[in-house]
């Protein structure tokens, strides 16, 4: 076997990409999954050098992430790539690997397009390599040249949403796979670190002019999506998928839009209509509780985060925003009331409230004062929430009883 692990000579950084892609495009053929020795050989060819590549403007970690660990725990690198290299864990410059083979190896991935192909056969791979794959994708996105400015976006990431935005697309895409979805959903938070990688993400719209599969640089902000795009995909991999999937992909939907305080406001005002309609109708009114409940959660933080000001005005406006936010609070189960209540507050409290928003509270009215009175009424300890609760009603009971023509303000999406 010590063939198949390369004992017999040391390849130049140079030639291992190539080798690598080799073996990734055997994975694409009739049996291309089964090929269990082709992932093997890629796990040597790439695991080794990588894994000793010195993260610039990083110290030595005392306590190493998740993947780290996996590297030192995982028999088959103790085995066969320890005693090759010394080890990489702690970000250390010594190893057998020099910076500037590491910087031509990950100049090799690139100009091999070996990481789009990674992420497109990265459900083909079988468990171990899928792990190991992930660990490249991270030190790679991480690498910078030891000549580069600590400030400066590394090398491969500031490469890949220029000219190949469809690597991050297809990470995304990661998740239509249950054998993907986590090492995929794994690396993109670790890349929406980075606003043009977000921006990739949210801006996909296939050929639409203004798109961002032709890079950072030709995106189209102020055009509205038309929904198919990766990004909008999140929805239904959210609402749809297994309990495992479901989870991961919603802490990446999260991680989008609450990360980048400038980008995500205005992506959200320019498409308004489209994403709370997807949001109310798919994730809200979901029939899985932990989807339903998670996602009424995120509104509230969304509605009221003060970069989303504008976004927050212009939901609270709509009439039938605040229907759904009232059934919410008559749902059987206490934790979607409690979530609900958080979204409910902002259109009671809204000193603006828009004609329709008012005809609907003044309708309610005495019903809303009777049930509010009654309102989770076990909460005894949350004394925030008795507050907030006594004031709404102290709001509700002081409304005058006939609309009165708000003070106007912008809406977002021609709303």
């Amino acid at each position: 076997m010590s063939f198949l692990f390369g004992r017999a000579r040391t390849r130049p950084a140079v030639d291992l990409p190539k080798q690598a892609r080799d073996h990734v495009t055997k994975l694409e053929g009739p049996n291309g999954a089964a090929k269990v020795g082709y992932t093997l050989h890629l796990r040597l060819v790439l695991a080794r050098p990588l894994t000793s590549i010195p993260i610039t403007g990083r110290r030595a970690c005392k306590s190493p992430k998740p993947d780290e660990v996996y590297l030192t725990r995982n028999p088959w690198y103790n085995s066969h790539l320890q005693p090759l290299s010394k080890p990489a864990v702690n970000f250390k410059s010594e190893s057998d690997s020099s910076p500037e083979q590491i910087y031509q190896l990950v100049t090799g991935l690139i100009e091999e397009d070996l990481l789009y192909l990674l992420a497109v056969n990265l459900w083909r791979l079988p468990f171990e390599s899928r792990k190991d794959t992930q660990v490249i994708f991270s030190y790679v996105f991480r690498f910078r040249p030891p000549t580069a400015s600590p400030k400066s976006d590394p090398l491969a990431l500031s490469y890949v949403v220029n000219n190949r935005p469809q690597v991050l697309l297809e990470l995304c895409r990661g998740y239509e796979h249950k054998e993907s979805a986590t090492p995929a959903g794994s690396v993109l938070r670790e890349v929406l670190k980075s606003e043009a990688a977000a921006a990739i993400i949210l801006y996909d719209d296939n050929e639409e002019s203004g798109s961002s599969n032709k890079g950072i640089n030709l995106i189209d902000r102020d055009r509205r999506q038309s929904g198919e795009g990766v990004f909008w995909r999140f929805f239904d991999w959210v609402d749809k998928s297994s309990f495992e999937v479901a989870a991961d992909a919603f802490t990446t939907f999260r991680e989008l839009l609450t990360k980048h305080k400038e980008l995500v406001p205005r992506y959200l005002s320019v498409n308004f209509d489209l994403f709370f309609d997807k949001y109310n109708n798919i994730l809200v009114q979901s029939n899985s509780y932990v989807t339903k409940r998670q996602s009424i959660k995120l509104l509230g933080e969304i509605l009221l985060d003060r970069s989303n000001y504008s976004v927050m005005t212009a939901y609270v406006d709509r009439g039938e925003h605040l229907k759904i936010c009232m059934n919410l609070l008559r749902d059987d189960r206490k934790m979607v009331q409690y979530e609900g209540f958080h979204v409910f507050k902002v259109f009671v409290a809204n000193p603006h409230k828009s004609i329709a928003v008012q005809k609907i509270l003044l309708m309610n009215r005495e019903k809303l004062l009777t049930f509010l009175s009654h309102f989770l009424e076990d909460r005894t300890d949350d004394e925030q929430f008795i507050d907030e609760r006594e004031f709404l009603i102290k709001q509700i009971r002081n409304m005058p009883s006939n609309p009165v023509p708000p003070q106007r303000h912008g809406m977002p999406g021609g709303g």
